[in-house]
């Protein structure tokens, strides 16, 4: 099974603009060294991010910066920016349908995983970025007095 890293990645940029805002380097370059990806990969994320209203860039410039504060920005918000298929978990479609279990079990697991996806969502709503740098910057500082 593959593994989409898209909203890691989406905040991972976010929380590098916010942090380097006033004294780094925000382009694609130097945020794909941070994220150990490709600048393309950090340009498709931050194009998606503009669309979703999060981001503000401007051609040619790598000024990018956040286009409200932090505590308005919900990990929800951007995972429905980045992320295409918005189902966390998915059912295995083909079943026997000859079989008690087979005939029922997307039905009942269907239920239950939308109840994990409101939960799973409800708490991504309730997590901001600017939480997220905080305990970014907390763990620096606990690295640099070890």
């Amino acid at each position: 099974m593959k593994y989409s890293h898209k909203l890691s990645d989406a905040v991972h940029v976010l929380a590098y603009i916010d942090i380097f805002q006033d004294d780094g380097d925000l382009s694609s370059n130097s945020i794909a060294l941070s994220i150990e990806s490709n600048p393309s990969l950090v340009r498709r994320l931050m194009s998606a991010l503009v669309k979703a209203g999060l981001l503000v860039t401007q051609p040619g410039i790598a000024a990018p910066s956040l286009s409200k504060p932090t505590a308005e920005i919900s990990l929800l918000e951007v995972y429905n920016a980045v992320e295409d298929d918005h189902s966390l978990l998915h059912v295995d479609e083909k079943t026997n349908p000859n079989c008690l279990v087979g005939a029922n079990i997307q039905g009942a697991l269907n239920d239950a995983y939308a109840k994990v996806q409101a939960q799973a969502e409800q708490s991504m709503a309730e997590i901001t970025l600017d939480q997220i740098v905080d305990d970014i910057q907390v763990r620096r500082l606990k690295a640099a007095n070890k």
